[in-house]
């Protein structure tokens, strides 16, 4: 019988969020896929519950108990408007979605970052990612698992003219990125959302595993084993809201989050 699972995703109005969404949703592996987001989806599944909730208004008590999180969250310094707001978005949510995660028993954190995420890198976006990086490292998640893909190419329901550029500057050189350069090659937001499912289900249980682009693009999920008839017929329902807080994985410390400890932006840049 295939272990039940439940998900909990944020950021999920996003590229790749939202293709995650209906990717768990129309899995037999999850029963129950759990979304907090700010805005109202436009996809409805019968295993979907939506929480609505500002994330500055986020509690331990929107966080149902998942088996992994899958954190979307992300923007851009033009969408955002000013540094404050895009370090709110891609570096305080996502590590006030951890904490909280990892005091109600959640064992795995599933992060996208960017590819070059690196706190002392040149370009703003990579040092805010790499930020995020080392401070969910620090946070001592049982399991961490980063995801850094390189440029994401998809429908998106905005125009973004840069990253549009880029897509198709890379749409012609992929094929001619071989070797080292195979990790910049553009990836589309779907396959990202095939390696995230793979890596909860088939990944390195170790506490911190970076996934590069290059790795992303070659995941696939095994093929699914045929099952007997009597055993595919058998319907399995599972109630979360039973779940006692005593078997609930056991947490070895408890984190607290404080946003006014939270730096300010770089004022140098």
């Amino acid at each position: 019988m295939k272990e039940m699972r439940s998900a909990l995703v944020v950021g999920a109005t996003g590229l790749v969020g939202s293709a995650l969404v209906k990717l768990l949703c129309n899995s037999d592996e999850y029963v129950s896929v759990n979304v907090i987001s700010r805005r109202p989806l436009d996809y409805f599944h019968p295993k979907l519950v939506v929480t609505l909730r500002e994330f500055d208004q986020i509690a331990e008590s929107d966080i149902e108990f998942a088996h992994e999180v899958y954190c979307c969250l992300g923007t851009t310094m033009k969408k955002a408007g000013s540094k404050e707001q895009f370090e709110k978005v891609d570096f305080e949510y996502p590590l006030t979605i951890a904490a909280l995660a990892k005091n109600r028993g959640i064992g795995h954190f599933i992060v996208i970052s960017a590819m070059g995420a690196n706190e002392k890198a040149f370009a703003y976006y990579s040092r805010v990612k790499g930020k995020l990086e080392n401070a969910l490292i620090t946070m001592d998640f049982p399991q961490l698992s980063i995801v850094r893909p390189s440029l994401i190419i998809g429908e998106r329901g905005e125009f973004r003219f840069g990253e549009s550029i880029g897509a198709i500057a890379l749409k012609m050189v992929n094929p001619l990125l071989v070797g080292p350069l195979k990790q910049v090659r553009s990836i589309p937001a779907e396959q990202i959302a095939r390696a995230m499912k793979m890596i909860a289900l088939q990944g390195e249980k170790q506490k911190v595993t970076i996934y590069k682009s290059d790795e992303l693009l070659s995941m696939e999920m095994p093929p699914v084993e045929k099952v007997g008839t009597e055993l595919a017929e058998k319907e399995i329902t599972f109630n979360w809201g039973k779940l006692k807080d005593e078997e609930l994985p056991p947490i070895d410390k408890e984190v607290v989050f404080d946003r006014s400890k939270i730096k300010e932006a770089d004022k140098r840049d």
